[in-house]
């Protein structure tokens, strides 16, 4: 399907008019009109673009700035932002392979931290048996805080079994979960404390939760400052000052977005259950569904999803996503949608 502008809470497909339950604008920051304004008020400090590099002797403030308040709502010491969250995850990973042999990865993680020898995390459903030997080493284990077929956050507890000779390094990708997740929206990262972990990163995308185009990486400063002086970085463009300076100013829009989605969420369930067809939780804005016939079905019922495959899972993926731009109407359309399903898949 190709369209002509920003599907945010109705998408046009040829010529007609549907409600849209899809794409990643969980906070509907894209669309935002008082989000918008303070981004045009960013052109005029910053221009459109900025491609100079960030070790340039000229040094924009605002990425300071930002990069502050991301360290400063994360929990970490430091912080430092990149054209894209899969930047991020690269050069992570880069950085971490120079000193670390041995990676793992739990089960569907994204490949912007899949090293290419990573193993597996588990293998017939206990822990990799490198994990659990008394060979001292530093390994790296790579998560998504939040997979992306998922509706709760990653479960850390394998860390339990881990074997105590193990220096432990976790990379976690919060690109499904930064923004929306936790209080005020602060992400997975600082809920995850186990004794265990000696040096805990965190990588992921601005644009989704935060309609930002970008990505960031936290953790702690000599991790921060190594990866400054990366070559990789130093030759690179930065991320566009103009969305740094109004993801700072915007927090309160932001805020206001947070509140709006978990309402719609509440309203959504209520005390209500979906039909048993469909994967979901109470705190989360996605809705999944394993039917092959379920796209059909809601758009024949004016409702288009998210439909397509994607890396690492077997089949195709139908995401229902619930923005903080959807109105109690598009609500109880999809509601209804979603029960007249259950009703005519069961006879």
């Amino acid at each position: 399907m190709t369209v002509d502008q920003f599907p945010d809470r109705t998408i046009q497909v040829d010529g007609k008019s549907y409600l849209y339950f899809g794409g990643t604008s969980y906070l509907g920051m894209a669309t935002n009109p008082d989000f918008q304004i303070l981004l045009f008020d960013s052109i005029k400090t910053w221009g459109t673009s900025y491609g100079s590099s960030r070790n340039s002797n000229i040094q924009l403030r605002i990425y300071r700035e930002a990069e502050d308040l991301l360290s400063k709502n994360s929990g970490a010491e430091a912080a430092l932002t990149v054209s894209s969250g899969t930047l991020a995850g690269r050069l992570v990973m880069d950085y971490l392979a120079k000193t670390h042999q041995h990676f793992y990865h739990y089960p569907k993680t994204h490949p912007a931290i899949l090293e290419n020898a990573s193993r597996p995390l588990f293998v017939d459903g206990k822990l990799h048996p490198g994990l659990r030997d008394e060979v001292k080493e530093a390994v790296v284990i790579t998560a998504d805080a939040l997979l992306s077929l998922a509706v709760k956050p990653t479960n850390f507890d394998f860390l339990d079994d881990i074997s105590l000779s193990k220096t432990i390094t976790l990379l976690i990708d919060e690109s499904h979960s930064l923004g929306i997740v936790g209080k005020d929206g602060t992400g997975v990262y600082k809920t995850i404390n186990h004794p265990s972990i000696s040096q805990k990163i965190m990588i992921s995308s601005l644009t989704k939760a935060y309609g930002c185009s970008g990505g960031v990486i936290v953790g702690d400063k000599k991790l921060v400052d190594s990866i400054r002086n990366a070559v990789v970085f130093i030759s690179a463009a930065g991320m566009n000052p103009i969305f740094l300076q109004t993801f700072v100013k915007g927090q309160d829009i932001i805020q206001n977005q947070l509140k709006k989605l978990r309402e719609n969420l509440q309203f959504l369930y209520g005390d209500d259950h979906l039909p048993q067809q469909f994967y979901y939780d109470h705190h989360y804005p996605v809705i999944y569904s394993h039917s092959n016939v379920i796209f059909d079905y809601l758009k024949s019922k004016g409702i288009i999803i998210t439909n397509f495959k994607y890396p690492n899972y077997d089949a195709l993926m139908n995401r229902i996503v619930i923005t903080a731009n959807h109105t109690k109407d598009d609500l109880e359309q999809l509601k209804s949608a979603l029960r007249l399903f259950q009703k005519e898949t069961l006879h």
